[in-house]
């Protein structure tokens, strides 16, 4: 492990790089009250967002593919993921929430988590 960083105890390359990412990410991106941030977290299989405030350390808001509602969705991964950005941005529409700042975990801008932002945006939340 000479000269790499590692994220946590894992040590593969990927992981190693996606905590390069998440680290840089953090260092900008703070959710206040008015603009609460949000987070997503991805597994292999599943998808699980949060909308936090980060100046009282609250999650406001939350949705994943583990939900009731899209646990029996029928498409593929980023079919769900559309699926858990409209839930979230239904579900934050109803918290007061119409504003928040965007924090991929590190994760690309791309597939899943492109799925997921288009439809929160889709569904009234600006980011």
């Amino acid at each position: 492990m000479a000269g790499k960083v590692a994220y946590g105890k894992q040590t593969s390359p990927r992981a190693v790089s996606r905590g390069r990412r998440h680290r840089r990410v953090r260092k900008k991106v703070f959710g206040s009250s008015a603009r609460p941030r949000l987070v997503v977290t991805r597994s292999t299989r599943h998808l699980f967002v949060q909308i936090v405030d980060d100046t009282q350390g609250h999650t406001l808001v939350s949705a994943s593919t583990m939900d009731a509602a899209l646990r029996t969705a029928e498409g593929d991964k980023t079919a769900k993921a559309k699926q858990v950005g409209e839930l979230l941005a239904q579900r934050a529409k109803d918290a007061g929430i119409t504003a928040v700042v965007f924090d991929r975990g590190g994760n690309r801008y791309a597939g899943r988590i492109a799925a997921l932002a288009d439809s929160a945006r889709e569904g009234g939340l600006e980011f």
